[in-house]
């Protein structure tokens, strides 16, 4: 018995996870904790002649873990088992024996093996999107680093204690693209996400300050006739801390400086509907500018209809048989429902007499099956609609259609077309209404544009290379807008384009929970000696610096 533990404590440790104990409860674990525990199980199975299939193992692993979990993966494969991995890992597609690479594109425009064989063999392949990539890798910046100095505004976190966070404190630069990283379990989502985004959403939601700020005396010839006023406002800060209106930190002692944040955002993987009357044209919101192009048409005006006609969340014009669903829910006893394509519109949506109704050759019904690289230059004379839908085409969503049902929707897709839609919201100012200096908005800028704080966990999960590099230039452009962007990350990649790195650690669990370092990408790669991250990138940047 005592063999057979300390064989199997021996697998968790060779998967990198020594520091757990093991009375640690499950929920507590991170993604990639879970991972390898599982895959310890199995290595300590002693199985051979087994097919594993994984689907993207590598998902919350620091690069350094990433390269303890494909030794182990090699270990299972040396005892005559088999290993079929779905992956965009560069790494795991290099130690690959051998890689099929489907495309050539996205949904329908996919489907097809483009090339197999060894990742040499890819990298020579002129059809291969993933070759091009092996073959030319993405140049680093992408465009010039947002340089942040000592007087910069940040927030700051101070005494952060939470989980296994050690009296950390790390600030955060206002209108900067700033990534949290470091090894599996070093605490980086609990001071991103439990700390920074909870702690700032709750001031946000009840539309308090964390700290009551005691009131400036007046000055000037108005002081004597406003004293009474400024005791009137002494009585309420001390009524108001006597009531503990105030909202108390959780998870540290202090957070200061994010007074210019209008609005905190957590954009993650979830589904962005869970009908099928949720597709990306509603979410984003300009299907309503396109219902009403076609209650303006002629044909609508003669028959009198309005743009509740045009609606399949409505009755009138849509179809009663699926209730504007385009599909049927089968009910069945003792086994899952099955849906099915509405056998009266053939998925349409609409009715036929809705469908008469034509715009430049097309009904209401043919623009929702319409592809957003067909519709970008459809709408083209119409800015509302054109805008979003370009920007969905930037960021390689150009293969669904307008009505793809949200609930066939990948969580990568989800999330990009969650930050489609407040890009969408960004409105260009003239640049005397802008702002005077960064955190210091006139209050036109702030009402067109609100300062957003984007909080984003792992933003690269299930995404090709080629859709990390479109996800970067869509998350330059919410920063230039003048918003601030945290990313919790792994991705080399998405490391190498930050303006501000919180490297944490310097290892998992009890062994972490310490900002390493806290500064730009040379900050990083300087501190390589005592950084895992810093080690890695400087090996990762050696050739893919932009000249």
């Amino acid at each position: 018995v005592v063999s057979e533990v300390q064989s199997r404590l021996q697998f968790l440790k060779e998967v990198g996870l020594g520091y757990l104990s093991l009375d640690r409860s499950a929920p507590t674990l991170s993604g990639g904790e879970a991972q390898r525990i599982r895959l310890a199980a199995q290595l300590g199975s002693n199985l051979q002649g087994v097919a594993y299939v994984l689907d993207e193992p590598t998902i919350g692993l620091h690069p350094r873990d990433n390269e303890i979990l494909l030794n182990v993966l090699e270990k299972l494969e040396a005892k005559g088992n088999t290993l079929i991995v779905v992956e965009h890992d560069e790494d795991t597609i290099r130690r690959a024996h051998h890689v099929i690479d489907l495309g050539p594109g996205a949904g329908v425009r996919g489907g097809e093996i483009v090339a197999q064989g060894t990742a040499a063999f890819l990298a020579k392949d002129k059809h291969s999107l993933t070759g091009r990539y092996l073959r030319n890798p993405l140049k680093h910046p992408l465009q010039p680093y947002r340089a942040v100095k000592k007087a910069h505004p940040m927030i700051e976190v101070a005494g952060a204690s939470l989980n296994n966070l050690r009296n950390a404190t790390a600030h955060f630069p206002l209108e900067r693209l700033t990534v949290v990283t470091g090894v599996s379990g070093s605490g980086k989502s609990t001071l991103a996400r439990d700390i920074l985004h909870a702690n700032l959403r709750a001031v946000r939601a009840e539309k308090r300050e964390p700290f009551v700020p005691t009131p400036k005396p007046l000055k000037g010839p108005t002081q004597k006739g406003l004293k009474a006023k400024v005791v009137a406002k002494k009585a309420v800060v001390a009524e108001s801390v006597a009531e503990k209106k105030v909202t108390p930190v959780i998870g540290c002692v202090s957070i200061s400086g994010y007074e210019p944040i209008d609005r905190i955002l957590e954009v993650d993987q979830t589904p962005i509907g869970k009908t099928p009357r949720s597709c990306p044209a509603t979410y984003i919101g300009f299907w309503d500018n396109v219902r009403r192009i076609f209650a303006e048409t002629t044909e609508a005006k003669m028959r009198g209809w309005t743009t509740g006609r045009f609606s399949f969340n409505t009755k009138g014009g849509r179809c009663d048989a699926c209730d504007g669903q385009g599909v049927k829910t089968i009910e069945m006893s003792f086994l899952p429902d099955v849906k099915l394509g509405c056998d009266v519109c053939g998925g349409a949506r609409f009715n036929s007499e809705t469908r008469d109704v034509k715009w430049r050759g097309k009904s209401i019904s043919d623009v929702l099956q319409m592809e957003i690289d067909e519709a970008v230059p459809f709408f083209e004379a119409h800015p509302t609609i054109h805008h979003p839908l370009k920007l969905l085409q930037d960021v390689g969503l150009g293969y669904l259609t307008l009505g793809q049902p949200s609930p066939t929707l990948s969580g990568g897709e989800a999330q990009r077309i969650k930050l489609v839609t407040e890009l969408a919201k960004v409105k260009s100012l003239m640049k005397s209404d802008s702002e005077n200096a960064v955190g210091k908005r006139t209050r036109a800028a702030r009402m067109v544009n609100p300062h957003t704080l984007y909080v984003l966990d792992e933003p690269t999960v299930g995404l090709h290379m080629n859709d990390v590099e479109k996800l970067l230039r869509v998350l330059h452009r919410l920063v230039d807008a003048g918003n601030t962007i945290v990313l919790i990350e792994h991705n080399l990649d998405v490391m190498a384009e930050a303006d501000w790195i919180i490297d944490m650690g310097p290892e998992g669990g009890t062994g972490g929970g310490r900002v390493v370092v806290e500064g730009d990408v040379e900050k990083l790669v300087a501190a390589k000696a005592k950084s895992h991250t810093g080690r890695v990138m400087a090996e990762f940047l050696k050739d893919r610096r932009a000249t």
